[in-house]
């Protein structure tokens, strides 16, 4: 194996499904490690053979079904476990077994209840009997990290010794730091490996203090060759070093690791999706690589330069690991995103159109998180239809409850230049106040025939259109309103409405 390919290891599998709550089932495991071949991961440890028959059928399976990686089973320093492991990814073309013995005191101590001797015999009997079923076998010294350095390499030098081709050093409480972890790492690069060619050291880092993909990618300076992770970092406890993050953090600083990997990147947020629908795991919007948000600027700064060079603010392109680049809109884009947006949807409009549309925009994204394209739709919508009002309303108060009439207060001017009025008025809701106290306004005897609610979107901050036809006279005049308030949006229905109404009056 040249020693500047990087190896990588995925344990979603079997690490990662260790995670509370999740239990995959043999076809939902099959259908992962289907999905990890396509991502060209080069070794699925595929479970714990020895665990239960569920975990034996599971690996047996993939081990006979899944094509191009390696096909590792975990085992105890155990005779029977080992043997297991063997019965179970036997089948595959290439095939690992991957045994391990606490090495900590703690570990040997309260846990194991053996001697440091008795650890030691374990791990020399065990990697030969593995030995015996393939030439590719790992060992690695649980607690590595909380091990007496001396001991842990000693038991390192026995298990190559014994025919280990590959030495995984486990941070397996996420104790580490990438110094501690880098200086450890060297001893077992100098000590263990002593110059040879044909042993991998490989690490194993969880996440308990947030440093597995810092220690793992520390690691590679020190001789790693092969970096054990999880899909989204699934795992015990705080979960392990993400599989992608390293992928995509060797794939994008090649001038810093000096490593070449042969992951398929592009099924990077496809795997991500997939692990996370059939482990119930959802993904934290800011996850790096495959995060809702990893590849979204919100930001009008952010939005403007995206617009103008996707490098100015994307260290990735979306494209390489599956996913695409997204202008959210939102209360902090600016005009450049607005009008990208508005690109997107084939929609044209006149300098002063836009600028009242953005105007309505940025008043709806002060009250939302964000924007999607029905609601864009519809504040375009509505510009494009309003008409030019004789009165405006300027603003409007409401209020009502179980003990107390409902009122409106409205407030409207009559032209640019006019001095603003107020009105007010009493229904038998906060809406027909609204429309008494605007019929006041506009000096018009109106009767409401229609009054309808659309919503738009869903949500505690949905945002709504209403309709309304009213009765002038002999003519029925409609308007529209939309807001993410249904009152605020029934008044600015009935001011359309009543505008029209006026037009034709005035006529």
């Amino acid at each position: 194996m040249p020693q500047d390919k990087l190896i990588i290891f995925d344990t979603t599998l079997r690490d990662g499904e260790q995670a509370p709550g999740i239990a995959l089932t043999p076809d939902e495991k099959l259908a992962i490690a289907r999905q990890l071949a396509k991502l060209r991961v080069d070794v699925i440890e595929a479970g714990f053979a020895a665990a239960s028959e569920g975990d034996f059928y599971g690996v047996s399976q993939i081990a006979k079904l899944v094509e191009g990686p390696v096909i590792a089973s975990l085992a105890r320093c155990v005779p029977d476990d080992i043997d297991r492991a063997h019965d179970a990814v036997r089948h595959a073309a290439r095939h690992r077994i991957h045994v391990f013995q606490s090495t900590s005191p703690i570990h040997m101590e309260r846990m194991l209840r053996m001697t440091p001797n008795e650890v030691m015999r374990s791990i020399v009997k065990s990697v030969r009997r593995a030995r015996r079923y393939t030439d590719d076998v790992e060992f690695s010294p649980q607690d590595a990290t909380r091990s007496d350095p001396d001991f842990m390499i000693a038991c390192c030098r026995a298990a190559v010794r014994e025919g280990a081709s590959t030495i995984n050093i486990p941070d397996t409480v996420g104790f580490a730091t990438p110094e501690d972890y880098v200086a450890l790492l060297g001893r077992v690069y100098d000590e263990v490996l002593e110059g040879r060619d044909d042993v991998i050291v490989s690490t194993h880092c969880h996440n308990d203090l947030g440093l597995a993909v810092a220690n793992s990618l520390s690691a590679i300076h020190a001789g790693a060759r092969q970096i054990e992770g999880a899909v989204n970092g699934i795992g015990e406890r705080a979960g392990n070093t993400s599989t992608e993050e390293i992928i995509m953090a060797v794939k994008t600083r090649q001038d810093h690791f000096g490593v070449e990997i042969d992951a398929n990147t592009e099924e990077i947020v496809p795997t991500s999706r997939l692990v996370s629908r059939l482990t119930g795991y959802p993904i934290q919007f800011n996850k790096a690589v495959v995060g809702r948000n990893a590849f979204a600027h919100e930001s009008g700064i952010h939005q403007h330069g995206v617009l103008r060079a996707r490098e100015t603010y994307e260290i990735m392109d979306p494209a390489s690991v599956g996913a695409t680049s997204q202008i959210v809109l939102g209360k902090h884009s600016g005009r450049a995103g607005f009008a990208d947006a508005l690109a997107k949807l084939d929609i044209v409009l006149e300098d002063d159109q836009f600028a009242d549309a953005f105007r309505r925009f940025k008043d709806l994204a002060d009250r939302k998180v964000e924007i999607n394209e029905r609601e864009l739709r519809t504040i375009i919508r509505s510009e494009q239809d309003r008409i030019d009002e004789t009165i405006r309303l300027v603003s409007m108060r409401v209020s009502g409850g179980s003990d107390v009439s409902p009122s409106a207060s409205v407030r409207v001017s009559r032209g640019a230049e006019a001095e603003e009025e107020e009105f007010e008025g009493e229904g038998g809701g906060m809406v027909d106040a609204t429309f008494t106290a605007l019929k006041k306004a506009f000096g018009i005897d109106a009767r409401l025939l229609d009054y309808r609610v659309v919503p738009v979107t869903a949500g505690a901050d949905a945002m709504a259109e209403v309709n309304v036809v009213i009765r002038v006279g002999g003519f029925s005049h409609n308007g529209r309103g939309v807001s993410t308030d249904v009152v605020e949006g029934s008044g600015h229905a009935f001011v359309e409405a009543l505008n029209r109404a006026l037009s034709v009056h005035d006529g």
